[in-house]
């Protein structure tokens, strides 16, 4: 395992990549690429433009992945099950887009059950305040599913240019987190996005449609997606952000869908 070039107490030139090459990470832990630096927008940036992300527990180093095969999911390639179209014929519940962020984050930072897993401890309170200034800056975004005036589900992830990388999701009403993730995926319809990116392997998105990508295949989508050339992304990371930050709804150029039964 490779630490990332600079060392704590030293910062890169902001033209050097503080990653090594994708193809150096392990194949046991899968993905596994570099540990230590920071969580600062700038090199998160950097980072999810060439498809690395962080994902670490409370206590240890920041630890940064770039698993290979890859799941993802073209937006127009969602499968909707029976069972789930059903529930979204008959489902009261609205959705909202960035209205409720920083819960978002929190509803998928909470234990799941009774066990509290590695799953459930990696969203750090120094992730949420990460995550919290993309955010703000308009490059992080969260759907909400809204049971009146409770948030039951959701997900977030990171939209740059055209491919939506997706961080977590939750629910505390069953099927609420699939519904959010229809909801992505016809927003990003709408967005032209080319792809979602869903990281690691979960067989609750290869229900809705998600599949395996092998990693050289999707650096390439990745490079197509994303229309900057690394060089000028390395010189200015926050070229990467939207001029003017806007909710997702806003982003929309078609009618965005409130009531989960209009999903379909």
């Amino acid at each position: 395992m490779r630490r990332n070039i600079w060392t704590d107490s030293v910062r890169p030139e902001v033209s050097a990549n503080p990653f090594p090459p994708t193809n150096q990470a392990l194949s046991e832990p899968n993905g596994l690429l570099a540990h230590g630096g920071d969580l600062t927008p700038e090199t998160l940036l950097i980072a999810y433009a060439q498809g690395i992300f962080p994902w670490f527990s409370e206590g240890q180093e920041i630890l940064w992945w770039s698993p290979d095969p890859r799941m993802v999911l073209k937006p127009d390639e969602i499968h909707i099950s029976r069972s789930l179209r059903k529930t979204i014929r008959n489902s009261p519940w609205q959705l909202r887009y960035d209205t409720d962020f920083i819960n978002v984050i929190k509803g998928c930072a909470a234990p799941r059950g009774n066990v509290i897993t590695d799953a459930d401890t990696w969203i750090t309170p120094d992730m949420l305040i990460a995550y919290s200034a993309l955010h703000h800056l308009g490059v992080a975004h969260s759907i909400e599913i809204y049971a009146g005036d409770n948030l039951i589900g959701g997900l977030y992830g990171l939209l740059i240019d055209q491919i939506f990388f997706g961080e977590s999701m939750f629910h505390r009403e069953t099927e609420a987190s699939k519904l959010a993730f229809v909801a992505l995926a016809k927003i990003c319809v709408d967005l032209e996005v080319e792809l979602i990116d869903c990281q690691v392997q979960n067989p609750h998105l290869e229900s809705l449609g998600a599949c395996s990508m092998p990693r050289q295949d999707f650096e390439k989508a990745l490079r197509g997606a994303i229309k900057q050339s690394m060089p000028s992304i390395l010189a200015n990371p926050r070229g990467l952000l939207p001029k003017t930050p806007q909710t997702l709804d806003m982003r929309a150029t078609a009618s965005v869908v409130y009531e989960a039964r209009d999903l379909l």
